[in-house]
């Protein structure tokens, strides 16, 4: 694994960070004191990826979807006794 000091962590940043996103981790050190490891990020890849809307038009809510099951949850719940 590639150690670089600050100064040239500082001057190569873009060049370094390109590399550990490309899989190469480095290591930052100062006065050759081993302070931080960098390495790229776990990207989600196709299949762990979340598409918002994508059954739009396939599924259908009923009208009565806020009450479905109310009788039968009122039966479990003593109706509509309000205390």
């Amino acid at each position: 694994m590639n150690i670089v000091n600050m100064h040239e962590a500082k001057t190569h940043l873009s060049r370094l960070v390109e590399q550990a996103a490309a899989g190469e981790p480095f290591i930052i050190a100062r006065a050759g004191k081993p302070l931080v490891k960098v390495v790229a990020l776990d990207t989600p890849d196709g299949a762990q990826v979340r598409r918002l809307g994508f059954l739009r038009g396939e599924i259908s809510v009923p009208e009565d979807f806020d009450s479905m099951g109310q009788e039968a949850i009122e039966a479990l719940f003593g109706g509509n006794d309000r205390r």
